[in-house]
């Protein structure tokens, strides 16, 4: 028989103890994460009705069940006087920035890791107004891939987002970075920085988005409002050139979107293959045919549109050579917008935040209505629409095999539309934000 020593035993019987208790976290910690939330309402964003009273069942980060039998001998969050509907989408968003009378120097003076901090911030403040995906078509520095990538390890908090990187543009076009500085600075950025003239150009900036970790590509095919420059309709790319970034974009699996006020700019676009048209100011009728007959998207921002219209009247807000285009393109978009609507071409939900104040998103539906869209189809457009755009069959819809995005408001959003700008409740990927 061998001695063993008290302290010995005690060592072994320890080590047995950590040990067992080591297996029982280990078993517990292979339960699924499941959370029930009692929903008084649920908008069907693929029917297009408001249901009645749900139970909703979220295992991890998907929905397992969607029952209207109460569930027994479990803990409901208690959403039963308030409307459940998916995370909303906005489809144009900029996290890296937010319009003021100080944006045109900020370029010159603040560092990316200051852009990243705010694009935090404001990307924080997007998903607590209940957008739980954003697309964000165009940036500075990738600060919204980095972004984008630190919210899916969970650093931060933040919307599912999209990037596209640095926008393409032409030499002195809406996006070129250098505009507006002087000589010394100006330069001659080429297919790198996000500046093409050429086809092999536009193949060359695609391929550099895509090695950069874009999700899709952003052009501008008209001139713009917020650009030192003069022009906010112009067309600037060829069609020659069109067709090259879209084709080498589809070849990397990535879809393009064209940022476009001037009507001869998104007919080429359209007539290219675009994916999607964003802000469509001066669009005719034979873009709109074009559109329903390529089955484009319009992303509208009719928000921004207001933005630039008040703020251009404020001396010192905007440089001189962009109040005039603010002037002339901001009141046009909401009715531009009733126009594609009433001609049947497929809207997707955008704001534009970044040039408006992020959070304020919600507002675009409220605009969106008013110019003779019913609530549920804004609702839709902003989730069944935007999830299609996406190529996403996991959003949009609250339903069993989906991801557990899922708002709350009180009372209907059918009836009115305003109750959207006020989320009570943020679940994103399972997990409560709000």
């Amino acid at each position: 028989m061998t001695f063993t020593s008290p302290m010995k035993l005690m060592t072994i019987a320890s080590v047995i103890g950590l040990t067992a208790l080591s297996n029982t976290a280990s078993a517990f910690s292979d339960q699924p994460n499941t959370t029930w939330l009692h929903c008084g309402n649920v908008v069907d964003t693929t029917e297009g009705e408001v249901l009645g009273q749900r139970f909703i069942k979220v295992q991890n980060n998907t929905i397992e069940q969607v029952t209207s039998e109460r569930p027994v001998n479990v803990e409901l969050v208690d959403l039963s006087d308030k409307t459940c509907l998916p995370g909303l989408m906005d489809m144009h968003v900029h996290l890296d920035g937010e319009m003021n009378p100080k944006s045109y120097i900020d370029g010159f003076t603040l560092n990316p890791a200051d852009l990243a901090y705010r694009a935090q911030d404001f990307g924080k403040k997007t998903l607590m107004a209940g957008f739980t995906t954003v697309r964000n078509p165009g940036d500075s520095y990738n600060v919204t891939i980095s972004l984008r990538n630190a919210i899916r390890q969970g650093l931060v908090d933040g919307p599912r987002i999209y990037s596209a990187g640095k926008s393409l543009a032409t030499t002195g076009g809406h996006a070129d970075p250098t505009n507006g500085t002087n000589a010394a600075l100006m330069g001659d950025p080429g297919p790198k920085e996000g500046v093409v003239n050429s086809v092999e150009g536009a193949r060359k900036a695609v391929r550099q988005r895509y090695k950069e970790g874009a999700d899709f590509i952003k052009i501008t095919a008209t001139g713009g409002v917020l650009s030192l420059a003069k022009s906010g309709q112009n067309p600037q790319f060829t069609e020659e050139e069109l067709r090259s970034v879209i084709e080498t974009a589809n070849d990397y699996g990535m879809h393009v979107a064209a940022h476009a006020h001037g009507d001869e700019g998104m007919l080429r676009a359209v007539n290219a293959g675009i994916t999607s048209i964003e802000h469509g100011t001066y669009m005719s009728e034979d873009v709109m045919k074009a559109m329903k007959k390529k089955g484009t998207y319009y992303v509208p921002t009719i928000i921004a549109g207001k933005f630039v219209a008040e703020k251009a009247e404020i001396d010192g807000f905007f440089p001189e050579i962009v109040r005039p285009k603010a002037r002339a393109v901001g009141p046009q978009i909401q009715n531009t917008f009733a126009k594609a609507y009433d001609y049947g071409v497929k809207i997707a939900f955008g704001t534009d935040s970044g040039v408006s104040a992020h959070g304020d998103n919600a507002k675009e539906f409220q605009y969106m209505v008013e110019a003779g869209m019913p609530a549920m189809e804004a609702i839709q457009s902003a989730t069944v629409t935007t999830a299609e755009l996406l190529k996403n069959d996991k959003i949009g819809v609250i339903k069993a095999g989906n991801l557990a995005d899922i708002i709350a408001v009180e009372g209907n959003p059918i009836d009115d539309i305003t109750l959207l700008q006020n989320v009570t409740f943020v679940m994103k990927d399972g997990k409560i934000y709000k």
